[in-house]
């Protein structure tokens, strides 16, 4: 069955119509491309068809490509994938360009047949590039759906005409938003934009009804009209130069010159900007091949599309489970952490039992929740009956008894053992048998918290980031003893309040604070070496990094680090490893500089807590040094710190599927996007190369950066990650 099927209506309306088999959503692949090219083609030459609408029989119109499309067009082109790439985007442009020329003379710009798009919902990536392509787009007045194009999220741009398209439509610095952050708006934003033309209660209607009235010039779109000029300027436009300028500007101010996708994008826009339309989808085909063809790209789409998702839709849940969706959630701490928790919780419908030590705090927490959702009413995301709806999911008490009744229990209290241990025997006397028991712990080991239940098959950890509301990633951690079902309860659980879920196996740091912690503490090594701090933190943010390790710091306190350190001392004794970053951290507790929250850190703030430069006190104790490293230097330094603790964590079975050691570093504290995480980094760098760059890291800086066994053993046979550790390939085979 076609995945566009055509009828001619009574009026000579061909309406084709976009329903894949079996898929929710559509989504375009290959033969779908050249079924649409034929129908088209149909209508063009069939003298009783007036014009052509292209809608969806779905909720939707459209959610993108099928990202396997670009991957066929490389194979079939054997030695020569660039040439495939570009030959088949050349296709996709051309049968766009078909559908906006519609048969008219090349000439007069006559005689053409109009086509408009009906959006009953969602459309984004070529979902929105192939409305682009007709003369006229209608959307439903459907608030929930979502217009735009996001490619530029997973490390490519649009580039099935959408970059030129949208440029030549809005003019550079309109269509920036959407195409270098991968704005998404509903359809009332996208019309008020300019990228759809009508928002309707019934688009089909008013796409036929338009198409039956249509005149020629109504179907010429303005970059194929005589005299055009390109809204905002052209670049050699005194205006246009300004934009352009403006535009590469804040490009390199948002992205430090580490994703690829973004320059590339911009190179197509400005080139593309200084040629006729033809032309420049050509330039855009080209810098789309460029992209494709950079290793970034392929890193950046399997971990924050194909790996993102299938660890959504439960890649590594348990089989033979039955669904443990929840239905009542129990809270223990009010705090931040329990606040959030609560907050996501009532959001995905669930009924939640807020618990704290008294009733001021409990109701402290409950009002994170009010703040919220009064912040959503001023920006018309939040009604007032929702707010109500939410907040009567919401019971904040001191009173334990109130659990009764719940499956799933999110202890968030104080990170001490005594008191996780308390609270666990008192509410397992009061919750159902069946009730899975989870601690929010982000350091300390979760088989060793359940020592403290009577039921440790269903004790787990659901290691949460903050603020919960925020961040994407729940690091789930599995005990000694924790079985099946715990771990199905978790990750139905993170689906229902539309997070991704990693799971992992226990160790002290689980695994995102164990990359992360050597991060940070690299850093402050270094200025215990007299590197200047602004280039520690640059470094980081050049790699593509949202913060630098120093500034992390900062955000996320620095008594918080000191404790940490403490802990895990006192934990391993004599094997704890001495460090001049903990010197230096205890040394900042002493100042009672601890970061952001006490407005003194490594930076100074002024008195709204912004950022006034680094802490000139620090060069007292540390003093710069004259010579400054190598920034590549440093930067090496700042990400072999990290990556050989995943290497390590992969090795020790802490991480036992290479994909959740990708999106987690991404998802949990932003590291280097366009390398697909730690792992696919080190496939891209060669497991050669890295294992060589360690030797001589170790030899200047110590033990720290000794090689693993795995990636020597790696770099010996010259093998990558996902060719040796690929589930899907494992899978396949």
């Amino acid at each position: 069955m076609s995945d566009f099927t055509m009828k001619k209506d009574a009026d000579g309306v061909a309406i084709i119509t976009w329903d894949c088999p079996g898929k929710t959503m559509n989504v375009l692949n290959g033969q779908a491309m050249i079924d649409l090219d034929g129908l088209v083609d149909d209508a063009l030459a069939d003298d009783a068809v007036k014009g052509i609408v292209i809608t969806s029989g779905k909720k939707d119109f459209a959610g993108g490509m099928d990202l396997n499309v670009l991957a066929k067009m490389k194979e079939d082109a054997g030695d020569e994938p660039a040439r495939g790439l570009f030959e088949g985007i050349m296709k996709m442009h051309e049968g766009l360009r078909k559908i906006e020329r519609a048969g008219m003379d090349a000439k007069t710009n006559k005689g053409g047949k109009p086509v408009a798009a009906a959006l009953p919902g969602t459309a984004v990536g070529i979902g929105l590039e192939l409305p682009l392509s007709t003369h006229r787009i209608f959307a439903a007045d459907n608030p929930k759906a979502k217009i735009g194009l996001p490619e530029i999220m997973v490390g490519i741009f649009p580039g099935a005409g959408g970059t030129t398209r949208l440029v030549r439509k809005m003019g550079a610095m309109a269509a920036a938003p959407f195409l270098l952050e991968g704005k998404l708006v509903d359809p009332k934003k996208a019309k008020g934009a300019g990228i759809i033309d009508e928002v309707v209660e019934d688009p089909l209607a008013a796409a036929r009804a338009w198409v039956l009235e249509a005149k020629d010039a109504d179907i010429v779109k303005p970059w194929d009209a005589k005299g055009y000029k390109m809204p905002g300027g052209a670049p050699y436009h005194p205006a246009g130069f300004m934009t352009f300028l403006g535009a590469a500007a804040m490009v390199h101010g948002k992205t430090f010159g580490a994703f690829p996708a973004a320059k590339a994008l911009l190179s197509a826009v400005y080139e593309g900007a200084l040629v006729p339309f033809d032309t420049a989808l050509k330039i855009e085909a080209r810098w789309f091949t460029h992209v494709l063809m950079n290793p970034s790209s392929e890193a950046m789409i399997r971990s924050l599309f194909l790996n993102k998702e299938a660890l959504e839709k439960g890649a590594v849940r348990p089989a033979g489970i039955e669904d443990q969706s929840v239905k009542k959630i129990g809270v223990l701490g009010a705090g931040m952490m329990g606040a959030g928790i609560a907050l996501v919780s009532a959001q995905a419908g669930m009924e939640v039992v807020l618990i704290d030590r008294d009733q001021t705090a409990a109701d402290k927490g409950k009002a994170y929740t009010e703040s919220y959702l009064d912040k959503g009413i001023k920006r018309g995301k939040v009604t007032a009956d929702k707010k109500e709806a939410m907040l009567s999911r919401i019971t904040a008490t001191p009173d334990l008894d109130h659990l009764k009744g719940c499956d799933l229990i999110i202890e968030a209290v104080f990170e001490d053992p005594g008191v996780k241990a308390e609270m666990t025997k008192k509410v397992e006397a009061i919750i159902p048998e069946d009730c899975i028991f989870a601690s929010n712990t982000s350091t300390l080991p979760i088989t060793d918290l359940a020592e403290a239940s009577v039921r440790p098959e269903q004790f787990i950890g659901i290691h949460f980031f903050s603020p919960v509301e925020k961040m994407f990633l729940v690091e789930i951690i599995k005990g000694e003893k924790t079985g099946d079902r715990a771990v199905a309860k978790a990750l139905d659980y993170v689906r229902q309040i539309r997070k991704t879920p990693i799971v992992v196996n226990d160790a002290r740091f689980f695994y995102c604070n164990r990359c992360i912690i050597p991060y940070v503490n690299e850093g402050a090594r270094m200025i215990t070496e007299g590197v200047a701090p602004a280039l520690i933190d640059n470094a980081a943010r050049q790699l593509g990094f949202p913060v630098g390790p120093i500034q992390l710091t900062d955000e996320t306190s620095i008594d918080l680090g000191a404790k940490i350190a403490r802990a895990t001392k006192a934990a391993m004794g004599d094997a704890y490893p001495e460090s001049a970053a903990d010197d230096l951290i205890f040394w900042m507790e002493e100042q009672g500089r601890l970061g952001r929250k006490s407005n003194a850190g490594f930076f100074d703030y002024d008195d709204k807590g912004k950022r006034q430069g680094y802490w000139k006190g620090m060069q007292e104790k540390y003093p710069q040094a004259d010579e400054q490293p190598d920034l590549i230097e440093v930067q090496e330094r700042l990400m072999f710190a990290q990556v050989l603790e995943a290497v390590r964590a992969l090795e020790e079975g802490v991480l036992m599927d290479i994909r959740e050691g990708d999106v987690g570093a991404i998802l949990a504290w932003g590291f280097a996007p366009w390398s697909g995480g730690p792992l696919s980094w080190l496939d891209i760098i060669g497991t050669p190369y890295a294992a060589e760059r360690c030797d001589q890291l170790t030899a200047k800086y110590g033990e720290r950066f000794t090689c693993p066994p795995l990636l020597r053993e790696m770099a010996e046979k010259g093998q990558t990650f996902y060719g040796r550790f690929n589930p899907e390939a494992s899978k396949a085979a």
